[in-house]
């Protein structure tokens, strides 16, 4: 039997379940706060739907991640784990934008303040009409001034709303779905004019800056998993891998973390930061947060195609294609440890049909797709293509998605919850999952210090 009492311990403690960005963020929040805490993960790994592994001597990515400028949550947990040097951010939003037939654009964005730093980009914008781009102006500026936090926002359609805006399809296709897609992961018909609100105001409406894009140069466990080890060893977090939980209830003045393997864990607080399905099932009834409601939450895939060419074929780091089955392609070559050829990373979001298909489907429709965006790619040979998928990537964030996602407070005190499908106005995304974990650890050292100051012991103020 694994007991460690906090009655009777110097510091307050604190038990994370899941060792994933949200739980890595909490856990190192709560040390930082003066507590003792030991985080939990059933995996061997920690980093959660953030991760790499090996395929035929390749460092693959399950899927590409990026983040923005905006991210400031991340970008600060990334210096955290000293591991600021394993990833890039550009000097300036600048995506390069393949259409079918050679036609190619730029998203580039000036240094004049938001929103006149895109105007620029917005007026030669060549994959759509004059104007179309007069309509895409006004619509921006109407998006700007919508009350992301208003429950009626929430309950619409993007899609409806764009058309109401008088978006047609081609701006809809070359700009909307271009942003709303990836960030969402959710077509702009099934997004929430909220949530795709917020992406826009905070990414590109804002901030002259906040639509910067950054993503790692090494593979994604460098980060998420090792990095983040020495950061929780640094902090004095006790990590327990392939260790799971099984049910998590109050004990006494405290709370007990029944593991898979018989025993268990004693604590003063408790973050349970897993998917919503998990989560559901460790919480005890008297929580509050109903299964039914997380369970509406839904869920969204994504499936990344990872293509090894002889030679290369792309000119740029990354692009973004239009009018094409292709929506993002990266170049991984270097983080991934390709010597010869070039190693490109396909990610489709909102990929429900995708998911479906089979391997050799997927290179039946995408290799030609690629022919078509990438001149190059027409003579060069294939040496290898896989593809991975992420079932449930993220949570559907549809017309009344926010209204299910709980805080982080339960009724429970002392056990609170994170992850990226809890309500921190964001999407599915790694800041979203940073700020849950942050969100979570003062929750828990909030109730840490009301009973410490019961106890007449002390605990530190957060920093």
């Amino acid at each position: 039997m694994i007991d460690s009492d906090p009655a009777g311990a110097d510091r307050p403690t604190v038990v994370v379940v899941g060792g994933g960005l949200s739980g890595i963020a909490a856990a190192l929040g709560c040390a930082r706060g003066g507590a003792s805490v030991t985080l939990v993960e059933s995996r061997a790994r920690l980093g959660g739907a953030a991760y790499s592994f090996d395929r035929h001597g390749v460092h693959a990515d399950n899927g590409q991640h990026v983040f923005l400028r905006c991210c400031t949550a991340y970008r600060e947990l990334l210096d955290e784990l000293d591991a600021g040097s394993m990833v890039t951010l550009q000097p300036r939003l600048d995506i390069p934008i393949l259409a079918p037939g050679g036609r190619r654009a730029r998203l580039r964005r000036s240094g004049l303040p938001a929103p006149l730093h895109l105007a620029g980009a917005l007026a030669r914008y060549s994959l759509l009409s004059l104007a179309e781009r007069f309509s895409l102006v006004r619509a921006m500026r109407a998006l700007g001034r919508i009350d992301v936090d208003d429950p009626q926002a929430d309950a619409r359609s993007f899609g409806d709303w764009l058309a109401e805006h008088g978006q047609g399809a081609g701006a809809v296709e070359a700009i909307w779905e271009l942003i709303c897609r990836p960030t969402v992961n959710l077509t702009v018909a099934d997004a929430s004019l909220a949530q795709a609100a917020q992406v826009f105001q905070v990414g590109l409406l804002s901030d002259t800056a906040g639509g910067d894009v950054g993503y790692a140069t090494v593979p994604l466990s460098d980060i998420h998993d090792q990095a983040a080890a020495r950061a929780l060893a640094r902090a004095g977090v006790e990590v327990r891998l392939r260790t799971g939980a099984a049910r998590v209830s109050a004990e006494g003045d405290g709370l007990r973390v029944e593991l898979s393997g018989g025993s268990a864990l004693h604590a003063g607080a408790v973050v349970v930061a897993t998917s919503p399905q998990r989560t559901a099932a460790l919480l005890p009834p008297e929580a509050g947060i109903s299964r039914t409601s997380l369970d509406s939450l839904g869920s969204s895939s994504i499936v990344n195609l990872h293509v090894l060419f002889d030679r290369p074929v792309l000119d740029e780091a990354f692009a973004a294609g239009v009018y094409t089955p292709v929506q993002w392609i990266f170049d991984r070559t270097r983080s991934a440890g390709v010597e010869e050829g070039q190693y490109l990373a396909v990610t489709l979001s909102a990929a429900d049909e995708e998911l479906g298909m089979t391997a050799e489907d997927l290179r039946a429709r995408y290799l030609p797709a690629l022919n078509e965006l990438l001149p190059a790619a027409r003579t060069a040979r294939v040496n290898q293509f896989f593809v991975t998928r992420e079932h449930a990537a993220t949570f559907r964030a549809g017309p009344g998605a926010r209204f299910n996602r709980p805080g982080p407070r339960t009724r429970v005190p002392g056990l609170v919850v994170a992850g990226t499908w809890t309500d921190t106005g964001w999407p599915a995304t790694m800041e979203s999952a940073v700020r849950s974990g942050r969100a979570a650890a003062s929750e828990a050292l909030a109730w840490l210090g009301q009973r410490a100051r019961h106890g007449d012991q002390r605990l530190k103020e957060v920093v």
